[in-house]
């Protein structure tokens, strides 16, 4: 059975690598926990019982990690994940706390799982890379990424169950497709209503209220008001248009969307900041158009003029005003 690792949340999935670890190394693997600078590891101190075989077990301090994310059908080659002539990856990020374990006397050995998609040639060339910066032995670092993990996951099949690969349990997670489409229709119609904003969009609610309803902090509904309040019209006049019919339609399919799943995943801790804040990130991380510079602010746009058009976020009824 194929998994949709995309759609587990950070905590699942380092849950499932545990317990997959438990399995390689032994029952006395150490769950991830976070370190001053953010880093999350698992431990495990010992001689494996599997890994990488029975006749020759990895000995001394394993550490591992788990580097997740939401989108779709990534690989380990990309940019934003391994880039050696740049630090601001995410291997780049990790580079200086692996050198550091190392001078420590504190690793031995070091495994890096990602549901990302992991070709023969980029595992030997990150594996190498690894080795040469962070004066690791190649025999003593390990790349797993999702086809390694489903074969894994067939050989130990109880580890899904164990690891309640429950998806109810899981993130926040949204379709970013039809807004992509909204997105681009929006960008190639840059002049078609430019119309100097004089006359916001009347709130169907006060914008004070609805934050105050939702849990809005003042600050970032201020900045989110003073950056994309000037696009609503343009927005509202756009998916009004007879000839974007099919586009509101859309449109209103992807709010449905989003408002139900902001009801069934929101907890009731969480700022609507943080809910802004992370359907940016799964609709930047899912989708490549969205994530073009060129896009990225528009589609912070659609999502304001949504929060303030009512069409996600809590509003009062009727009755109760």
């Amino acid at each position: 059975m194929k998994y949709a690792y995309e759609d587990l949340s950070d905590g699942q999935f380092e849950k499932l690598v545990v317990l997959l670890c438990q399995e390689l190394l032994g029952v006395s693997v150490q769950g991830f926990c976070e370190g001053a600078d953010g880093g999350r590891d698992a431990k495990f101190v010992g001689k494996a019982q599997l890994h990488p075989s029975k006749a020759a077990p990895w000995v001394g301090t394993t550490i591992i990690q788990a580097k997740h994310t939401n989108g779709y059908n990534r690989h380990f080659s990309e940019g934003d994940f391994y880039n050696p002539e740049a630090k601001n990856s995410v291997l780049g990020d990790e580079l200086p706390r692996i050198k550091k374990l190392k001078a420590a006397s504190q690793l031995d050995h070091y495994m890096l799982f990602a549901n990302r998609r992991l070709a023969g040639n980029a595992e030997s060339e990150i594996r190498a890379y690894l080795s040469k910066e962070c004066g690791i032995p190649e025999s003593s670092i390990y790349l797993c990424g999702v086809e390694q993990l489903e074969l894994w996951l067939k050989r130990f099949s109880h580890v899904p169950t164990l690891a309640a690969l429950d998806p109810v349990d899981g993130p926040l997670i949204v379709s970013p497709d039809d807004l992509a489409e909204i997105v681009m229709a929006l960008a190639q119609q840059g002049t078609l209503v430019k119309q100097v904003i004089d006359h916001p969009p009347t709130e169907r609610v006060s914008y004070d209220r609805k934050n105050a309803l939702n849990n809005m902090t003042e600050a970032y509904a201020r900045a989110q008001r003073q950056r994309f309040l000037k696009d609503t019209t343009q927005i509202q006049a756009f998916l009004a248009a007879p000839e974007n019919a099919d586009l509101l339609r859309q449109y209103e399919s992807v709010v449905e969307e989003f408002q139900l799943k902001i009801i069934a995943h929101r907890k009731d801790y969480h700022t609507f900041d943080r809910v802004m804040e992370y359907l940016i990130d799964q609709l930047y991380g899912r989708d490549a158009t969205l994530r073009q510079h060129k896009h990225k602010r528009l589609t912070r746009a659609v999502l304001f003029y949504m929060y303030w058009n009512c069409d996600i976020g809590e509003v009062e009824d009727a009755a109760s005003q």
